[in-house]
């Protein structure tokens, strides 16, 4: 490394941390915006909103480092091009690839961040976050003397479990009690016709056992070719170790694929494979979107090197503008991809990486027409 690297990593990086900071200050304000109000009226004070606050905070640098490289990029060396600094070093010999390795180099090591911010920070920050949330909802509602069966409820879950060949309906379940209430589970054969029917007032997963307690309920057997009813039997409490489906998962299947973290995303893929659901585009979308992203701040920053070096009398407003338009087209692509891959036209790793893709090719063509 030698003075010229350091010189300009100094430069670049003070601007970067500054930029970084200023960005996640943005995202707080607006975080701050759309939740102080409700977290508030959920009860939460003091300690609860700055833990809170604490936890959200990291779920932010995945959105800030790429614009933070942006605008970094864009600012030193454009200032540096316009003092005739870049200028000099190149009439001295210097190769425009070696004058931009440190970034280059630290574009490489941002990635790795990335990485790590994706498969662990952030989906920490999402799951975190929710669980304060409804927490908070719990209590809320708790002290509004709502039965603890109905805090923090969600209505009618419906989940397929081809592969074990059973049907779940839940009236209710409750996160607060971990129950659900109004259960039904209907076991069925080779042709999917039912052949047993479990219904229960209340069942739950019972993490020692790993299995599902049912109580007060009813075993109703059917004739699967004629669908008659053949037998009925009441039962206080039922224990079916052959019932491992996760509760959690139940959850997830009509959540927002936005909605969801990394490891969410797996699980329900996971699932959604094996039962070969509709939803399975939009969702693996999503988790390729997610690791593809990865290459980001490269990308980012082999666009912002040619804008800022495209002219000393070109003010600096227009190459950020066009940087800015780039990005926007980047979002049309990522909507344009998404759409082709719900329509099942291409696959959905393709369509996660189209828009990285498509960006790396306006780069390379941005520096080859650099001189």
């Amino acid at each position: 490394m030698n003075t010229f690297d350091r010189y300009l990593l100094r430069e670049w990086l003070q601007i970067l941390g500054l930029v970084l900071a200023a960005i996640c200050g943005l995202l707080l304000v607006q975080v701050l915006y759309d939740d102080f109000k409700q977290l508030r009226e959920l009860g939460a004070r003091g300690f609860v909103l700055v833990h809170y606050t604490a936890i959200r905070i990291p779920g932010f640098l995945s959105v800030a480092l790429p614009l933070s490289l942006l605008v970094s990029v864009l600012y030193v060396l454009g200032r540096l091009h316009r003092a005739n600094e870049l200028t000099a070093m190149r009439a001295a010999g210097v190769g425009f690839g070696r004058l931009t390795a440190p970034i280059w180099l630290v574009g490489l090591m941002a990635c790795g961040v990335a990485w790590w911010l994706n498969t662990a920070v952030v989906p920490w920050s999402d799951e975190a976050s929710r669980s304060i949330r409804l927490e908070l909802e719990f209590r809320s509602q708790t002290a509004k003397a709502l039965p603890a069966d109905r805090a923090g409820a969600v209505y009618s879950v419906a989940f397929d479990n081809p592969v074990a060949r059973r049907m779940w309906f839940i009236n209710r379940f409750s996160r607060g009690t971990g129950r659900g209430y109004g259960v039904s589970v209907s076991e069925l054969d080779a042709l999917r016709r039912e052949r047993v029917r479990l219904t229960a007032a209340e069942a739950w997963f019972d993490e020692t056992r790993k299995g599902w307690v049912f109580k007060q309920g009813r075993e109703l057997v059917f004739a699967p070719e004629s669908g008659e009813l053949t037998s009925s039997k009441p039962f206080a409490e039922r224990f079916e170790a052959r019932y491992r489906e996760d509760p959690e998962l139940m959850m997830l299947i009509d959540r927002k694929p936005t909605d969801l973290s990394l490891w969410e995303l797996r699980d329900l893929i996971a699932h959604l494979e094996v039962v070969n659901s509709p939803k399975l585009a939009a969702y693996a979308v999503r988790y390729y979107e997610l690791i593809a992203s990865v290459l980001g701040p490269l990308i980012v920053i082999a666009i912002a090197i040619p804008f800022a070096v495209s002219g000393v009398r070109v003010n600096p407003a227009v190459g950020v503008s066009k940087s800015l338009g780039l990005f926007a087209l980047y979002y049309v692509l990522t909507v344009v991809s998404s759409s082709l891959a719900t329509k099942g036209i291409v696959v959905p790793l393709v369509a996660a990486w189209l828009p990285q893709t498509g960006m790396a090719l306006v780069a390379l063509w941005f520096f080859v027409r650099l001189r």
